[in-house]
Parts: structure tokens; C-alpha cells; sequence
């Protein structure tokens, strides 16, 4: 039997470039709060959040990826042609198929480039970016470019209490490729079943389909309190796995970006790990809301922009939701 030929890459790799798209809308609590019965005081105190954005009808999450995607393929200086794989993390996607990745990538120029989507929610652009990192040094993919996006607005429900005025549109895009040190730091990640339904639709498309006008389009729903709980507490401990995998302490990052899904689980994160002020916290979910796997790029592209002097430095990332499922890894900041 001949032997076969297997690919093999650099030994590391890094992200390269980061590009954001944010949504067209400021929505400020105010106008959210009539349906739920709630208030700007009550939304404040129990996310932190002032205003989410939002885009208009005529935008979707693809137009939210190219965007991203083109400001960071420009940053990272690379030709087209070398860029050789797409993956998006979304649960967005107007279509259960095709992929929105080769949507992307066609509307991008990157054709023939390899392209497919990642359902992990939260955890998305954190499993994205392992995945880039393990094409890049197993030689399958020269470069990367992995894109969170979402569209959230389109599965909310006005009236619901439980999730829908954290919830935003936007998308975030970094290109990952070599590197002659290490950019990208072990990924730590995993997933509970066993709370799979703490994060949820209202229904199936099956159930939406058998009973038409019983049941409603399906919208986003959570048991707050058991995300809340197993964020703080649970994900602590993988953040700080994280850094033992990666062989560094708290007082060597530069900056810590985890999933904005409330800044009060933010908060209580950095009080567990302890972080020193040194360490850059990304908030910015105060002025953004809640984009589920946009999350982290938008997180660190809105701190970049606000801290410039952070590039270099490492910060740990990290994503968690709906699935349950998570990931952490350090990397350098592009």
C-alpha cells in the first residue's frame, strides 16, 4: 500500500486583523421597555446595558459578515487568493442551507476558498478561531478569515422579559494565518447538555410547522438565573484553566474579553479571577448589547479602538451560551 501524503503547516499561528460591523440603530432602552412592563432603571441595574444596536430590516447578518470581513482582510494586508477558508459562527442564518460562509465568500472574492458555518452560539467565535488556528499549522489553510455574525433582532420577541432586551446585531471578523511565534494559545472547550434548554428557542420549525397559527415563529427564551449561575461559577474555572494551559498568570494579560452577555456576569468574572488593574476589561456591552457569537470580536475591536497601545499584548477571550457550550483561549491582540 503507498503511503499517503499528509499536509503540514507552520508551528504557529496568530490573528492577523480584526474588522467590526456594528448595527445601523441605537436602540436606548426606553424603547424597549413598554412591552415588558419594565423600565430604563430596571434594564441598567440587571445588564448594564444603556442602548443595544441594531440594524434595519433591510440588513441582514450576511451584509453584517462582508462588511466586517472586508475591513479585516484590508488590515491584515494579505491578497485574496491567500486566504483559503471561511468559517462563520452564527445562528442567524435566514437558510438552514447553504452555508452563510459561502454566501460570504463569494461576495467577498475568496472563491474557491473552503467555507462553512459553526452553530455554538456564544461559544462561536472562539470555536472558530480554534478550528482557524488548527488549519493553519496542519497546512490545510494558508490563511483564515473567521467571522461572527448575527442578526438577532430577527428572533426576538418584544414582550418577553427574559432575554430579549440584551439581545443585538453586529458582526465581527478577524483573518488568522502564520506566524513565527505563538499567537494563538491552547483552547479550553467543552459543552453541559444536561442544561441545554437554559438558552432556547420557543419552539421547533417542526412544531411551528404542524401547528400553523397555534404556534409562534420561534423566538429566543433563557432561565436567567441558571446562566447566570453556571457563567459566573462554572466558566471562572475554565478562564482560569485557560491560563494554566497557556503558561501564564492573570498579571501577564493585557486585556480580558469575555462573551458580552451581562456585565454584571462581566464583573463578577473579573472579581473571581482576580484580575489586577492592569488588566483592560472589554464592557462594551453597555453601549452594544448582546450579539451572542459577535460578541467577542466586537468586544475587542471596540476595546482596540478605545486602547490602541493593547495591540501586542495578550488577552484571554472566552465564549459561553446557549447549549450549553463555551470556549476560552488566550491570544495576541492583532
Amino acid at each position: 500500500m503507498p503511503a499517503l501524503v499528509q499536509p503540514s503547516g507552520p508551528a504557529h499561528s496568530r490573528i492577523l486583523s480584526i474588522g467590526a460591523a456594528r448595527g445601523d440603530l441605537e436602540i436606548p432602552n426606553d424603547d424597549l421597555v413598554g412591552p415588558i412592563d419594565s423600565s430604563d432603571e430596571w434594564i441598567r441595574q440587571r445588564t448594564g446595558i444603556v442602548q443595544r444596536r441594531r440594524a434595519s430590516r433591510s440588513i441582514g447578518a450576511i451584509d453584517l459578515a462582508v462588511e466586517a470581513a472586508e475591513s479585516a482582510i484590508k488590515k491584515s494586508g494579505l491578497d485574496r487568493a491567500e486566504i483559503d477558508g471561511v468559517i462563520i459562527a452564527t445562528i442567524s442564518n435566514v437558510a438552514v442551507t447553504p452555508s452563510m460562509a459561502s454566501l460570504a465568500a463569494h461576495r467577498l472574492g475568496l472563491t474557491p476558498a473552503a467555507a462553512f458555518d459553526i452553530s455554538a452560539a456564544c461559544a462561536g467565535y472562539v470555536y472558530g478561531v480554534a478550528q482557524a488556528d488548527a488549519l493553519v499549522r496542519s497546512g490545510i489553510c494558508r490563511n483564515v478569515l473567521v467571522i461572527g455574525a448575527e442578526k438577532l433582532s430577527d428572533i426576538v420577541d418584544p414582550t418577553d422579559r427574559s432575554i430579549s432586551f440584551l439581545l443585538a446585531d453586529g458582526a465581527g471578523a478577524v483573518v488568522v494565518g502564520p506566524s513565527d511565534h505563538t499567537g494563538i494559545g491552547p483552547t479550553v472547550w467543552g459543552s453541559d447538555g444536561e442544561k441545554w434548554d437554559a438558552i432556547r428557542v420557543t419552539s421547533t420549525f417542526e412544531e411551528y410547522r404542524n401547528n400553523p397559527g397555534v404556534v409562534a415563529w420561534p423566538t429566543l427564551r433563557q432561565d436567567g438565573q441558571t446562566v447566570f449561575r453556571w457563567a459566573v461559577w462554572e466558566m471562572a474555572k475554565v478562564a482560569r484553566e485557560t491560563l494554566e494551559a497557556s503558561g501564564i498568570e492573570a498579571a501577564d494579560l493585557a486585556a480580558f474579553i469575555p462573551h458580552q452577555a451581562n456585565m454584571r456576569i462581566v464583573d463578577e468574572f473579573a472579581k473571581q479571577l482576580k484580575l489586577p488593574d492592569s488588566v483592560a476589561i472589554a464592557r462594551d456591552i453597555e453601549t452594544q448589547g448582546n450579539t451572542s457569537a459577535a460578541s467577542v470580536p466586537l468586544a475587542l475591536h471596540a476595546l482596540l479602538e478605545e486602547r490602541p497601545e493593547l495591540s501586542g499584548g495578550l488577552a484571554l477571550t472566552i465564549g459561553f451560551g446557549a447549549g450549553l457550550v463555551y470556549g476560552a483561549q488566550v491570544i495576541e491582540i492583532p
